[in-house]
C-alpha cells in the first residue's frame, strides 16, 4: 500500500468513527455538474496525413458529480471529498474522431477503442482531508490550479492528479501551498498515467514515451496591500526540468474604472536525464540538438494590462520567450494547461524565441439590463520564433510567426427555475508559417448546467 492510500484509509476510518459528529454531515454539499459539448476543428492548408486529417469533430455529454463533507470536531479535524465523472458519446465518426492514429492517449475527447471512440468512459477520485487550525491537508485526487500546475478543463470532463497537497493560511495574508503529485488523468481518459513532457511522452505512440512519476511543487501568495499580491512558487519534473515562478498583481482605480497589471516571470532549466538523454528530451531546442529536441531551457516575461469601465474590458499585453527551448509545462500529450496569459483555445504561444503581443476587449451586457450574458475578443500575434528549416539535424534558426483570434459569447440564466444554465459558442482561428503545420479553425457549443443536490 503506497503511502497516498494508507494516509487516505486513516482519514477514512478515523471519519467512520466521528461522522455523527456535528460539522461532518451539517456542511456537506453535493452538485451535480452537466456538459454538452461539440467541438469541430478544422486543420488547413497543405495535404490530408496520417497524423493531420483535414477534419476533425465529436460531441458528448458529460457528467461530473461532487461530494465535499464539512469537518469533524476537534483539534484534528477530518473530512473527505469525492469526484464522479462520466462521459456519454453522442456522435464521433471513425473518420472524424480526433484519434484516427489509434494511439492509447484518446481522441479530441473520447478514449480510443483502436481507432474509434469508446461509447462512454468514467472515473471516481476519492480525497481525504485532515485539517488543524488554517492547515489543510489533502491526499488522493487533486484538482491543483497553481502557476506551476494548472487543472485542464477544456473539454467534456476535467483532468485530476493523484497526490498530496497541504495548503496553510495561519499566517495573516500569506497562503503557503506545497505538494507532490504523482499520477494524471487526462481528460479524454480514465486510466493514471505517468507524468511527462511535450516531445517525451511518444505522440505517435502514447506508451513508448518517458513518463515518472514525482512533480514536487510549493510556493505561497503574500497580500502586501488588499489591492497588491505578491507570487513565488517552484515546481520540479523529476528528470525533465525545474522551475521558479515569480508573479504580481495589482489592482488601481483609476477615473470610473478599475486597472489590473499582471506580471509573470518563469525561470526553466533541465533536470536530471533531461540534460543528458534523448528519450527525455522536449520539443523546442534547435541549439544545436537534432530535429529541434533538446533539453530545457527557458526564460517568459509576461505583462498583462486590463482596464474595466461600465462593463467593457480593455486590454493589451506583450510576453517574451528566451532561451534555446520552448516553455515547458505537464504535459503528457493528451490536452493540458499552463499558467500563460498567451494560453488560448488553440496555442499558448510559448514557443522558443517566440515574441507575442495580445489585444482584448470583453464586454458585460448587465450594464445594458441583460445580466449573465457576455462577449469578449482576444487576438495574438507571434513572431521571431526559433525553429528549423528541415529535420536533417541543421541548427538553423528562422524567423517565423502565428497568429490566434478568439471569440466567445456565453449567457447563464441568472434566476429563475432555470438557473445556472449556461451556453457558450467559442471560436477561434490560427494561422502560422511554420515548416509542416497546418493552420486551424475551431468552433465549441457548450451547454453548461450546475444542480446543487444538498
Amino acid at each position: 500500500m503506497n503511502k497516498s492510500t494508507l494516509a487516505l484509509a486513516v482519514a477514512l476510518g478515523a471519519i467512520a468513527q466521528q461522522a455523527g459528529a456535528a460539522g461532518f454531515i451539517e456542511d456537506s454539499k453535493a452538485t451535480l455538474g452537466l456538459r454538452n459539448f461539440y467541438i469541430n476543428t478544422d486543420n488547413r492548408d497543405g495535404a490530408p496525413t496520417s497524423s493531420s486529417r483535414s477534419k476533425n469533430a465529436e460531441w458528448g455529454q458529460g457528467f461530473d458529480l461532487r461530494f465535499i463533507s464539512g469537518y469533524t470536531q476537534g483539534t484534528v479535524q477530518f473530512g473527505v471529498d469525492a469526484i464522479g465523472l462520466y462521459g456519454v458519446r453522442l456522435d464521433s465518426s471513425r473518420a472524424e474522431h480526433g484519434n484516427y492514429s489509434g494511439t492509447a492517449s484518446g481522441g479530441t475527447m473520447f478514449p480510443s477503442d483502436g481507432n474509434k471512440a469508446v461509447h462512454d468512459f468514467a472515473s471516481l477520485g476519492v480525497t481525504g482531508k485532515v485539517k488543524i487550525s488554517q492547515t489543510e491537508l489533502k491526499l488522493g485526487t487533486l484538482q491543483p490550479k497553481l502557476p506551476v500546475i494548472v487543472t485542464n478543463d477544456g473539454r467534456l470532463l476535467p483532468q485530476t492528479f493523484q497526490g498530496g497537497q497541504i495548503t496553510t493560511n495561519d499566517i495573516k495574508d500569506l497562503t503557503l501551498v506545497a505538494g507532490q503529485v504523482e499520477h494524471a488523468k487526462g481528460r479524454n481518459s480514465s486510466n493514471n498515467e505517468g507524468l511527462s513532457l511535450g516531445g517525451a511522452n511518444g505522440s505517435s505512440n502514447y506508451r513508448t514515451g518517458s513518463f515518472v512519476n514525482k512533480f514536487y511543487y510549493a510556493g505561497g501568495d503574500y497580500k502586501i496591500t488588499k489591492d497588491l499580491t505578491a507570487q513565488y512558487y517552484y515546481g520540479n519534473l523529476e528528470d525533465f526540468y525545474k522551475q521558479h515562478f515569480l508573479g504580481l498583481t495589482h489592482n488601481w482605480s483609476i477615473g470610473p474604472g478599475v486597472l489590473k497589471s499582471d506580471l509573470r516571470y518563469f525561470n526553466s532549466s533541465d533536470d536530471g536525464l533531461n540534460g543528458n538523454t534523448p528519450a527525455y528530451y522536449t520539443n523546442g531546442n534547435y541549439n544545436g540538438f537534432n530535429a529541434g529536441k533538446g533539453k530545457v531551457d527557458n526564460n517568459l516575461y509576461s505583462g498583462l494590462f486590463l482596464y474595466t469601465v461600465a462593463g467593457h474590458t480593455f486590454g493589451g499585453g506583450y510576453q517574451v520567450s528566451n532561451g534555446s527551448s520552448d516553455f515547458p509545462w505537464l504535459n503528457q500529450g493528451d490536452g493540458s494547461s499552463a499558467y500563460l496569459t498567451t494560453d488560448m483555445q488553440i496555442q499558448k504561444f510559448a514557443r522558443a524565441g517566440e515574441r507575442t503581443w495580445q489585444a482584448r476587449y470583453a464586454y458585460d451586457f448587465a450594464k445594458v439590463g441583460v445580466p449573465g450574458l457576455t462577449a469578449g475578443v482576444v487576438y495574438l500575434k507571434g513572431s521571431d520564433i526559433d525553429t528549423i528549416a528541415n529535420n536533417a539535424g541543421r541548427a538553423e534558426t528562422t524567423g517565423q510567426s502565428e497568429w490566434e483570434r478568439d471569440i466567445t459569447v456565453a449567457y447563464v440564466i441568472p434566476e429563475g427555475p432555470l438557473k445556472n444554465l449556461g451556453v457558450a459558442w467559442k471560436n477561434a482561428m490560427w494561422r502560422t508559417d511554420l515548416a509542416n503545420t497546418r493552420s486551424q479553425d475551431e468552433n465549441r457549443l457548450i451547454v453548461s448546467y450546475s444542480l446543487p443536490l444538498f
